[in-house]
């Protein structure tokens, strides 16, 4: 009997094996992506593997399947993978293999947005900044040195995939592959170079036999057999269409928020719009709707772009902790159900459009047995309207579609929301207030001499630090032969920020903003009869992510002078500087705070006149399953790392219209900390009072004070 009950355990896990190993065919016609011979309407939900952790996926796909969501579609990260030429990193949160596996545990699929450049409010677009030093380089055209990096990571990402049978050819869960990204955005900027390079990146990556099919997004022109397909929060209205009656009507991404920079205040994109634009979409023959994002998760270290806040995309279905933000997620998880109710008439139907009324249209799907579904849209925004379709009334309220999936009875409406609203509960746990539980590092002012690398012009930033920190000091000694006792210093700047010191006296900053892209520091400050030493910090808060010719890019000083009057000026901008890259801090590791060689930690001090210091405190991790966040609301600008992870730059000074800081919440992964013992550290630029900083929890309560909650994992 024993014999037998081993027999059929065996049989029943080769079957199982055998059901998600199995081999599909993908392909595509003008309806829809074809799976084993079965069209297929999709629903996506971008999540990035890098913006969350590990221990978090599991937690995150389980609700996006929960929602309704077919497919996981993310970007791959090549500065992270490819951080020198020819040495990859695909550990820990870079784990893109072990992340497309997970989403296989769940039985969903995966859109594999390779780029390689990906722009996504990631730093330089996601491109690796040796590049900028390969010898004749010009990205993203016609281009022989770009196009060999390009092709050979592009083949490492597809060799690694294939190696583990990650593409649905081999019985994966990889439907779709994307190379480039919105490249028509820029393409007219190459001139001539332009189309060919489009033709070759096509090409390539069809050479590369994945057994799926490519995509290109906002590129009107994809070569075939790449489909091209839409971006935007209303694709409905806005996409032409698929460029061959072939090719199916596919939306990458249906922005569910937007991303936010510091100044800024978030992007509130209602449930009832994103449905709206959803069954708009679906209604006129759309057949895979992304959203971009579904959890937009966190830019933990020094991965965003210029000027954008370490939260990403917090206002998605699930937002940066991986909680669910209603009415959002369940309102379109009702609509996923409501659309997959009626997708086969819809797939096999013949569509037909007609008139309801002056703002008012129907969408009808009939097949030849009499199947039928119908879209009734009402499209003034202010008024409810009643229509009369297959001699019945409905009544249509404001900006809002009906879907009736025989075509009579209304089972979903856009504006009509069902799910209760949530609001997030902030916990305090532990302060920090007490003195005591501080130690400081005063960080180095550098002066002429510490200099090794010096130029009569000034040195471009990203080029000199190469992004290995946020950090370049400009440093000039000259001599005081002005007749004023308080001339000015007038800095023009190309970077983000800038700290001035004169002679090891901090005098003051300025910023630009994510639309202004150079700025003024000008301050009075005091010389010495004599030599004088001048030393400006400059600050970048991100690279660049988009636009043509990246590689040319200027960040860093522009100009100083000192003024007396009109009549009298020093001008210090083509008289030789010297350089140091980074901070003392980061070259001895204080961010790990320990003690070491060079660091030497102290009491805490003056608070308010001190700029340039490093701050560590220790924390035990808060019961539960919660999600943990530091208020950082009291500090300046700087960053923060708990147990020598970094969890993102903070910019608390960086006030929005209304006065408030566009991020004061800085998530701490539970899966970064220890039962007891965390130890904090935060680099303050200045401005900061860490007394104020607590360790808090975060949870969700309905409007109705009754904590939602749902069987999943715990996230960490």
């Amino acid at each position: 009997m024993e014999k037998w009950v081993v027999i059929l355990m065996l049989l029943l896990s080769w079957r199982i094996r055998e059901s998600f190993c199995a081999k599909s065919e993908v392909t595509y016609d003008g309806r829809s992506l074809i799976i084993d011979g079965q069209r297929k309407i999709l629903f996506a939900g971008s999540i990035h593997y890098p913006r969350s952790t590990p221990q978090m996926w599991p937690n995150l796909i389980a609700k996006a399947k929960e929602g309704g969501v077919d497919v996981i579609q993310t970007y791959v990260f090549w500065n992270l993978h490819e951080p020198q030429p020819g040495k990859y990193d695909f550990s820990g949160r870079n784990d893109l293999v072990g992340f497309i596996k997970e989403v296989k545990a769940h039985g969903m699929y995966v859109c594999l947005r390779i780029g390689p450049f990906i722009e996504s409010e990631w730093t330089y677009g996601g491109f690796p900044f040796w590049l900028h030093d390969i010898p004749g380089i010009v990205y993203r055209t016609d281009n022989e040195p770009f196009k060999f990096y390009m092709q050979n990571f592009t083949t490492k990402i597809v060799n690694m995939m294939k190696a583990e049978g990650l593409y649905a050819s081999e019985g994966g869960p990889i439907i779709l592959s994307q190379i480039e990204n919105e490249y028509q955005n820029i393409e007219r900027a190459f001139g001539e170079a332009g189309s060919p390079y489009v033709q070759w990146a096509a090409k390539m990556a069809v050479g590369l036999n994945t057994g799926v099919p490519w995509i290109m997004c906002k590129q009107t022109d994809a070569p075939d057999p790449v489909i091209n397909t839409c971006n935007g929060m209303k694709c409905g209205e806005t996409f032409t269409g698929p460029n061959s009656p072939n090719k199916p009507a596919l939306w990458t991404e249906n922005w569910t928020s937007f991303y936010q920079v510091y100044g800024g205040q978030p992007y509130l994109r209602s449930a009832e719009d994103l449905a709206f634009h959803v069954t708009l979409f679906i209604a006129r023959n759309g057949s895979y709707v992304n959203y971009y994002m579904y959890h937009g998760g966190t830019n933990f270290g020094r991965t965003s772009s210029a000027y954008v806040i370490t939260a990403y995309y917090d206002q998605a279905p699930l937002d940066e902790y991986g909680l669910l933000r209603q009415p959002k997620w369940g309102h379109l998880k009702q609509l996923h159900t409501a659309i997959k109710s009626c997708s086969t008439t819809l797939l096999q139907g013949v569509q037909r459009n007609f008139s309801l009324g002056q703002l008012q249209e129907g969408y009808v799907f009939e097949e030849e047995k009499g199947e039928c579904v119908a879209f009734l849209i009402n499209n003034d925004r202010e008024k409810k309207v009643t229509v009369q379709f297959r001699n019945r009334s409905y009544e249509l309220l404001p900006k809002s579609i009906s879907i009736l999936p025989d075509c009579q009875n209304v089972t979903f409406n856009t504006a009509n929301v069902n799910t209760t609203s949530n609001k997030r509960i902030i916990s305090p746990k532990q302060n920090f207030s007490s003195v005591d539980v501080w130690k400081q590092f005063q960080d180095v002012i550098p002066s002429f001499e510490d200099t090794s690398v010096k130029s009569d012009s000034f040195l471009e930033q990203m080029n000199t630090t190469k992004d290995e920190t946020d950090y370049l000091w400009y440093i000039h000694r000259f001599e005081n032969n002005l007749s004023c006792s308080k001339p000015t210093l007038n800095v023009q700047s190309a970077a983000h920020v800038a700290h001035a010191f004169v002679n090891n006296t901090y005098i003051g900053g300025a910023h630009g903003n994510h639309d202004v892209k150079n700025f003024t520091l000008e301050l009075p400050v005091t010389l010495h009869e004599g030599t004088n030493n001048l030393s400006i910090l400059s600050v970048m808060v991100g690279l660049p992510d988009s636009g043509a010719f990246l590689e040319r890019r200027f960040a860093g000083l522009i100009s100083v002078q000192l003024h007396c009057s009109e009549e009298e000026s020093l001008n210090l901008t083509n008289s030789l500087w010297g350089y140091k890259v980074g901070l003392l801090g980061e070259q001895l590791q204080a961010y790990k705070g320990q003690n070491s060689s060079g660091i030497e930690w102290s009491q805490l001090g003056n608070i308010e006149e001190q700029a340039l210091i490093w701050y560590k405190t220790a924390f035990d991790t808060p019961e539960g399953d919660d999600p943990v966040v530091l208020d950082l609301g009291s500090m300046g600008k700087g960053e923060a790392w708990v147990n020598g992870q970094s969890i993102g730059r903070y910019w608390i000074l960086f006030h929005d219209s209304k006065g408030n800081p566009s991020q004061s919440l800085y998530h701490v992964p539970r899966s970064f900390l220890k039962d007891s013992g965390n130890v904090l550290v935060l680099v303050e630029e200045g401005g900061g009072n860490p007394l104020g900083i607590s360790l808090d929890t975060v949870s969700v309560t309905d409007l109705h004070q009754n904590f939602y909650k749902l069987s999943f994992p715990s996230s960490s």
